[in-house]
């Protein structure tokens, strides 16, 4: 410090820096740890030159046609700053006063997205308003300043909250409190630091490798089963899941694609076994067809447009004995025709108990409702029938309001409606979708899906299978956040030792 303090007087008396005001010295409140013999607590306005640059004005092409390298502050971010990616003129550089700042000299990113980022410059250059420059009294502390300004991002971070635009002041940072030790113990800290991080590099590489091939491999299972013709195949793939299982599903990216695997198995009907005493799926359907003719000469539904039965190329997969390919429309009653839409505005004054849904759920209250029945919604537009972030088909239950976003499905078999469920989130509806910016799946798209019916007492053990391993994979991913906490919370308590 007595170093320092020299060369910095050596500085003001030749006129290089203004004469700072001293700044009071660290209180003990203030010292968040204790430190070795031989270290002493100072504060960073003490150890360097601080200052900020400008930007000058956009107006005048001729500024930024120049070759003085000109930082600005997302550019903090590369932590070694090595070029620029626009370069002033001499004119703005003397126009607009801007300071040159050294080579070795520390930036920090004062506000905008990457507040409280640093880098060394390796070249001489200026920067923008954004940017606190930090010109060491002493160059070869550099690099433990860089280190230890990064280790206080949080902290800065934390005193930039709640303003309307976050913000750190020079001030701030001026006043930051720093653990300053021995010069040859800081090139030893750095030293150590390089070494550790390029270890901490090598890490992620390895791990990141393992689990790109893990999930290569979890992906080649799941594909192999969902494509195998034969029950022995089938049965060989599934007994190598399980014999790795801990090892396939300690990421929850594989527990994700274990959702989407056990739905499609679960409409292939590979996911529970047939019962030859069960009621042929020909059977239901002659049924369903029965009750909607009913429901027509009733009135109660309109008569639908009749399709042509579904093509061999149109079938993805086999079916096992007992199911049949059919439509949409052959096995479900629209009721699109009930929904109304109701604006935010009205919405806001109909606060109440009854549930209101759009494409993606509930998205709000209402003190009226449309159906009292529990039906399928399955969302009409929107990203998520491509993304499919969240299901895209919901059950609604009891009393509820439906708007135009949401496709209003009946039954006449409630069983069929669980397992209509399961089969519209299990698959790929983009064949089925128009736009891409406005994605939208009409009526008339949704009533040609071809649907795998199985008979219906094997839709219930399927709709149960299903929901008892989607339980299993909820469980299995709270067991991994857990592992992964408790891992922060052993490397934490490291850190802090």
């Amino acid at each position: 410090m007595k170093e320092i303090q020299a060369e910095k007087a050596r500085l003001v008396a030749e006129g290089k820096v203004k004469k700072s005001e001293a700044l009071p010295a660290v209180k003990e409140e203030e010292k968040p740890f204790l430190i070795p013999k031989g270290w002493e607590w100072v504060r960073l306005g003490e150890i360097g030159f601080w200052r900020s640059g400008s930007t000058p004005s956009r107006s005048n092409s001729s500024y930024f046609d120049g070759n003085i390298p000109w930082v600005k502050s997302g550019e903090v971010k590369q932590r070694f700053i090595n070029d620029t990616e626009e370069k002033i003129s001499e004119n703005a550089f003397r126009k607009f006063s801007l300071p040159l700042i050294p080579k070795d000299s520390i930036l920090i990113a004062m506000y905008g997205a990457n507040i409280g980022e640093v880098g060394v410059l390796n070249i001489d250059a200026t920067t923008n308003q954004a940017i606190c420059a930090c010109t060491p009294f002493k160059p070869k502390e550099s690099r433990f300043l860089l280190n230890f300004i990064e280790s206080r991002r949080e902290y800065y971070l934390g005193m930039s909250a709640g303003a309307a635009q976050p913000n750190i002041s020079r001030e701030k940072i001026i006043n930051t409190p720093l653990p300053l030790p021995p010069l040859a113990e800081q090139k030893r800290i750095v030293e150590k630091i390089d070494e550790l991080f390029l270890l901490c590099d090598e890490l992620e590489r390895l791990k990141q490798s393992k689990e790109s091939k893990r999930k290569d491999l979890h992906q080649s299972v799941i594909t192999q089963m969902l494509e195998a013709d034969t029950q022995e195949s089938f049965q060989k793939h599934f007994q190598f899941l399980i014999t790795h299982f801990h090892e396939l599903y300690s990421v929850k990216e594989n527990v994700k694609e274990l959702r989407k695997a056990v739905l499609q198995l679960a409409v292939m009907g590979k996911l529970v076994p047939q019962d030859p005493n069960d009621q042929p799926a020909s059977e239901l359907l002659k049924e369903i067809q029965a009750e909607k003719a009913r429901l027509v000469q009733e009135g109660k539904v309109k008569k639908s447009e009749v399709l042509p039965p579904v093509k061999e190329e149109e079938k993805p997969f086999a079916i096992p004995k007992g199911w049949e390919w059919v439509r949409f429309f052959e096995i479900t009653i629209n009721r699109d025709g009930e929904r109304r839409p109701v604006s935010k505005d009205d919405r806001q004054n109909l606060q109440g108990i009854f549930d209101y849904y759009g494409a993606s759920g509930i998205i709000d209250k209402i003190n009226n409702f449309i159906f009292d029945k529990d039906l399928l919604l399955i969302g009409e537009d929107g990203a998520n029938l491509i993304s499919r972030s969240t299901p895209i088909a919901f059950i609604a239950r009891g009393k509820y309001w439906v708007n135009n976003h949401a496709h209003v499905i009946d039954f006449t078999h409630d069983q069929l409606m669980y397992y209509m469920e399961k089969y519209i989130n299990a698959i790929n509806l983009k064949p089925y979708v128009t736009g891409t910016a406005q994605p939208k799946m009409n009526q008339a798209k949704m009533n040609g899906i071809p649907i795998p019916l199985p008979p219906l007492a094997e839709q219930k053990r399927i709709v149960e299978k299903v929901d008892e391993l989607l339980v299993l994979c909820d469980e299995l991913e709270e067991k991994i956040g857990k592992a992964e906490e408790k891992r922060g919370e052993i490397l934490d308590g490291m850190v802090r030792v």
